[in-house]
């Protein structure tokens, strides 16, 4: 008895703070519901990143600067990883949320583990269980489902909200983004993200520039900076750091589970704080992709020579020399 309450008192800090991650980054799409009117896309993404940057400065700046040799041989990779993975991701998101609910905000990212397996099967020939194509195919029902509105006819109209094609699209970015970093440069998690916070706010200075110069800029008055300085310290920063010490404390595999508490939490937030309706429709959905999300984390394949993002990296770039 003992010995189980010593372990689980020495889990239970990770348990809180990825738990709390969770809640953030579903904090995310209420907030990209919220903007619209208060605060544009670009505009709210690059000043969450400005926020997140200045308070990330006093504790990154010495080890960014010590690490940065190692660094600078992969400033394109950077570049476009804090591009693709935290600006562009964010762009779509927050114009999203002009055209959808926040509930579908939260279903849509849930299925991003299971993009995940997809795009590492593609890139990496990463091997896939049966239990891992079941997980695919109900979190793309749910996705489906989720998308139409349960209007089924709109796949033979190909008519489907703006919004949702965005936020699929933004998904797809992020997945993207997640099967490349274990090919990350071998520096500290805290320097590496320091760096990509930098590449975020800096690929998010043209299309800034682009919305004000077509006259879509909104700045936030008091209402849009409580919106930018919540995202800015809670799910760019709060978030990742807690993230990345629930790593430390339990590993990634175990950390990872909690990523699908996003979708529950996301829509409960939704029905909550916007007044968002749930019914059946979003019940099924949402039922669909956990179900998927749990069949593909617990049905894994075994572990083989070759089988990770890292192994298949390192054959892909021998065989290309």
């Amino acid at each position: 008895m003992a010995e189980r309450a010593t372990r689980v008192s020495s889990v239970a800090p990770a348990y809180l703070l990825l738990t709390l991650t969770a809640l953030l980054w579903a904090g995310n799409a209420v907030s990209s519901r919220w903007a619209p009117g208060h605060v544009s896309p670009q505009v709210i993404t690059t000043l969450r990143w400005a926020v997140a940057c200045t308070a990330l400065a006093p504790f990154a700046a010495r080890r960014l600067v010590a690490e940065w040799p190692l660094l600078r041989p992969h400033w394109l990779r950077i570049l476009l990883m804090g591009g693709l993975g935290y600006t562009a991701f964010n762009c779509l998101f927050y114009a999203a949320g002009v055209h959808t609910g926040a509930v579908n905000l939260a279903l849509f990212q849930g299925a991003i583990p299971v993009l995940v397996i997809l795009l590492n099967r593609v890139a990496y020939r990463v091997p896939v269980t049966l239990g891992q194509m079941l997980g695919v195919v109900l979190t793309l029902i749910g996705a489906g489902i989720a998308a139409t509105h349960g209007d089924w006819s709109v796949l033979t109209r190909l008519d489907f909200n703006r919004g949702d094609v965005l936020v699929f699209g933004a998904c797809l970015l992020y997945a993207g983004y997640t099967i490349f970093l274990p090919t990350r440069p071998k520096v500290t998690a805290l320097a590496f993200f320091a760096a990509m916070a930098i590449a975020a706010f800096v690929t998010s200075l043209p299309p800034l520039a682009v919305e004000w110069a077509t006259g879509h800029a909104v700045w936030p008055g008091l209402a849009g900076w409580a919106m930018v300085a919540f995202v800015g310290l809670g799910p760019s920063l709060l978030a990742q750091l807690f993230f990345m010490r629930g790593v430390e404390l339990i590993g990634p595999n175990r950390a990872g589970l909690f990523v699908n508490l996003v979708p529950i939490f996301g829509a409960g937030l939704a029905v909550l704080l916007v007044g968002e309706p749930f019914g059946a429709t979003q019940a099924v959905a949402l039922a669909l992709v956990l179900g998927g999300i749990a069949c593909a984390e617990r049905l894994k394949p075994a572990p083989a020579a070759a089988a990770t993002p890292e192994a298949a990296y390192s054959q892909t770039r021998t065989r290309r020399m």
